[in-house]
């Protein structure tokens, strides 16, 4: 005959729960159905959404941050362009939330959203930040809260403008895309050769020389056109809000065998013995390493017990 025993588990008393954070949690759901409600009431105008945007990006303030353009990432439409266009179209909820931050582990867990209240579309994004900085191709620890701070809303920047694109309309922001390329290229009504000339200007001061330029380009300063000025206004900009780095949109020019080699040849024939013989390496590419000094090189050490060989 068999008995069974019950246990009893003691359950975790439920946290009290504090009259002021009752009353936040009932303003934010009275905060949230107040919107649905304004935003139901007043819906947006289309026409005069669609003509707003095309205003805003007519002007070259807004033209010059519209785009991104980052190294084996490509370019696209900055965040400071996504906001501009949610705020034009209207009854449109966006931020960034920090849920949890672990400092132990050094990971801090992000929430970005965009909210259209008026059709109820939602898009949003939950991550893990790393409390890391990437500083010359490694990860450099952050300590500060500052830093960490910053650094979360740095990433969580780019994921509110990803969830705003993906509640607009795309056809509304590839036309704001377009209308800001124009006005790019237009400029500030200044002739071609002024913006040309203000722009090896501005990139000068960044240490980046005009044959640097025009290898990014594949083509010389006179032959550049008011695409080429937009595609290196777009750089700039990246570079100065510090979303590119100098040495990744402008690689330093490979250096030649014979800037290397003192007395350089190389081997005519070089290509065909390669192909005819595997593995064939041209001598005349290796780089011998030259004694700075002038010092001899030091002596054979003897053989033990035996002579010198």
């Amino acid at each position: 005959m068999t008995q069974d025993t019950v246990e009893r588990v003691a359950m975790p008393a439920p946290v009290p729960v504090t009259q002021t954070t009752a009353v936040e949690r009932a303003r934010a759901v009275a905060e949230v159905a107040a919107a649905v409600q304004v935003a139901q009431q007043n819906p947006r105008d289309m026409n005069r959404a669609w003509a707003d945007m095309q205003a805003a990006c007519g002007r070259l303030g807004l033209a010059e941050r519209a785009f991104y353009s980052v190294k084996n990432r490509g370019t696209g439409p900055s965040v400071h362009l996504a906001r501009e266009l949610a705020r034009i179209w209207g009854n449109l909820d966006y931020g960034v939330h920090e849920l949890h931050r672990d400092d132990e582990r050094g990971m801090s867990e992000i929430r970005a959203y965009a909210w259209d209240q008026q059709t109820n579309v939602r898009s949003s994004r939950t991550f893990q930040v790393p409390h890391q900085r990437m500083a010359n191709g490694k990860r450099k620890p952050l300590t500060d809260l500052q830093d960490v701070y910053l650094n979360n809303q740095n990433i969580g920047a780019r994921a509110v403008r990803e969830t705003i694109l993906a509640t607009l309309p795309a056809d509304f922001v590839e036309e704001a895309k377009a209308r800001c390329r124009e006005t790019i290229e237009r400029g500030d009504g200044k002739p071609l050769i002024e913006r040309v000339a203000d722009m090896v200007a501005a990139f000068a001061g960044l240490g980046v020389t005009v044959p640097a330029i025009e290898r990014r380009l594949e083509r010389k300063r006179g032959q550049w056109t008011a695409a080429d000025v937009a595609e290196l206004r777009v750089v700039f900009g990246s570079i100065k809000r510090q979303e590119a780095r100098i040495d990744e949109e402008f690689p330093p020019e490979p250096v030649a065998p014979a800037e290397i080699t003192p007395g350089y040849k190389p081997d005519p024939q070089a290509a065909e013995k390669a192909t005819a013989f595997p593995g064939f390496v041209d001598a005349s590419t290796l780089v011998v390493p030259v004694d700075q000094d002038d010092e001899p090189w030091p002596d054979t050490a003897p053989i033990p017990n035996g002579d010198d060989q």
